[in-house]
């Protein structure tokens, strides 16, 4: 029977262009990217798991920060909320193909500090939540990119 409680073991530091998550490495502990020129996490198939992924960036992006789906099939379902004036934030809902998310550290956000949640709700189902300082007119972070 699964915990109903969030794992915390430390923190796992991306210091690398790629890195592929798995739920014994990654899941339920916070996964901290320090990457400056971009890097692209894959996520393990969504199934129904619950399996919670919590990512945040260490330093501002200059290249993209790229979260994405193993395969075409499995979605995205959830909202983006990107700030960077005093008019308020920015926010972005997924569309019904979304299963990738780019962080670019300007419109797409990326700064120093953003946090990306990510949980397996169903079978081929991400939940998406993410917050981030942008810079710009703010754009949707989300896309249909995987194939």
């Amino acid at each position: 029977m699964p915990s109903a409680n969030l794992r915390n073991f430390g923190v796992v530091t991306i210091t690398g262009a790629t890195e592929t998550l798995t739920a014994d490495a990654h899941s339920g502990i916070l996964i901290a990217v320090n990457r400056a020129a971009g890097c692209t996490l894959t996520l393990p198939d969504a199934t129904g798991s619950g399996n919670l992924y919590r990512i945040t960036t260490l330093v501002d992006q200059t290249g993209d920060l790229v979260i994405q789906a193993p395969d075409a099939d499995n979605v995205m379902q959830g909202v983006a909320y990107l700030g960077n004036d005093a008019a308020g934030a920015s926010c972005f809902y997924t569309a019904d193909a979304s299963d990738t998310i780019t962080l670019d550290g300007t419109t797409k956000g990326g700064k120093k500090g953003a946090r990306v949640e990510l949980q397996d709700v169903a079978a081929n189902t991400w939940n998406v939540m993410v917050y981030s300082e942008a810079s710009g007119i703010e754009a949707t972070p989300f896309s249909a990119a995987v194939s």
